[in-house]
């Protein structure tokens, strides 16, 4: 049987995988995407928190997010500022149903999405690529199948190798928690390399933390440390996830001749906060543009113009070895309640950025 020919097609149904996909079919690739879970929607491995300049990116339906305007501080010693932007605000979101969403809007620009079958094999051939698994010919690749990137080991390119871990509970509901305040938590015994959180989302609560690879993440003692404030014990559990979120900066090299790495497979993501999903919205999109372009027109490789427009990260890279130090808690303590300190948290958290969403839970998010 002679295999079905296709212009693009694309591992993972990721954020940025989707937005690649609608992006390369309303600009007529015929485009399929390749998703190892059952839907895009499931075993979901993010907090899918957005900054502004996210949701400035995509327009997407108003019952997938909700809107947060302030954020506690809290010290190891859970003393607490509260912080707030009558001009900036974060989504908080539905993050299994706002996937669901943009795989729906990619299906419709005319992408076709294969779901329940992990990419195992792809053989680079004159006339593009065979993917014997999916009896599909493709004339270009593109990997956007998370942090430990198939496409990236299949074809030799860079693949990530410094992450924070992350794990998290949904919680039906949480009535102690200020719905109106994201909650983060600076501590480096529990959260060393990064902090802990407590996110009021459309409908219900996320908690968890991230480390990095100096220590295990301990979310039943995080919880613990918080039970006077929130009640987690008496609340009901609605998911567990976890998922792995590259630190070190993009990769290199992120693309080869027909095939480009893009999200988390690319290393997309603030090596400081962890934010990808901004990066994912526009490079996602730009990814899909380029490679329309170079297929129907001849414009040139996409790797080589998106290369001239990422970020490169230098600030963020240093800080983020600054944080992998873990500052003493002590220090976070007797700084909490200053003005440098709440000057530090207001441009950590409120000044518009180029790039990156602040942590908690930026992240694009695990393997898809």
């Amino acid at each position: 049987m002679t295999p079905r020919p296709v212009d693009l097609a694309i591992v993972g149904a990721s954020f940025a995988g989707l937005l690649c996909a609608r992006a390369a079919a309303l600009r007529g690739l015929r485009t399929v995407v390749i998703e190892a879970k059952s839907d895009p929607g499931a075993r979901i491995h993010t907090t899918g928190i957005l900054v502004k300049e996210a949701a400035d990116e995509v327009d997407m339906p108003p019952q997938f997010s909700r809107a947060i305007h302030g954020v506690r501080l809290y010290a190891p010693s859970l003393k607490s500022i509260d912080l707030a932007s009558r001009e900036y605000y974060f989504l908080t979101t539905d993050t299994a149903g706002l996937m669901r969403w943009f795989a729906a809007e990619a299906r419709r620009a005319g992408a076709e999405i294969l779901c329940g079958r992990k990419l195992e094999t792809a053989v680079r051939r004159e006339e593009g690529f065979l993917l014997p698994q999916f009896d599909l010919r493709a004339r270009y690749l593109v990997g956007a199948d998370g942090a430990r990137s198939t496409v990236a080991k299949l074809f030799g390119l860079g693949r990530n190798e410094r992450f924070l871990t992350g794990l998290e509970i949904e919680y039906e509901d949480l009535p102690r928690a200020d719905p109106d305040l994201l909650h983060c938590f600076l501590d480096t015994r529990l959260a060393r390399g990064y902090l802990a959180w407590v996110a009021p989302a459309p409908g219900f609560f996320q908690a968890g933390l991230a480390t990095n690879d100096a220590a295990k993440p301990d979310l039943k003692a995080f919880l613990a440390r918080t039970e006077g404030l929130f009640g987690f014990s008496t609340a009901r559990v609605k998911e567990r996830r976890s998922g792995l979120i590259p630190c070190g900066g993009p990769v290199t090299p992120f693309a080869a001749p027909g095939v480009l790495l893009i999200g988390d497979a690319a290393g997309h993501v603030s090596p400081l906060t962890g934010g990808g999903i901004r990066l994912a919205f526009r490079y996602g999109r730009r990814a899909g543009q380029l490679i329309a372009d170079h297929l129907l027109r001849g414009g040139p490789p996409p790797g080589n113009v998106l290369a001239r427009e990422l970020p490169s990260f230098g600030k963020k890279l240093a800080l983020r070895s600054v944080m992998d130090l873990g500052p003493p808690n002590w220090l976070y303590d007797l700084a909490i309640g200053t003005a440098p300190m709440r000057w530090f948290a207001r441009q950590v958290y409120f000044h518009r950025r180029k790039g990156e969403a602040p942590g908690p839970g930026g992240q694009e998010g695990g393997e898809d």
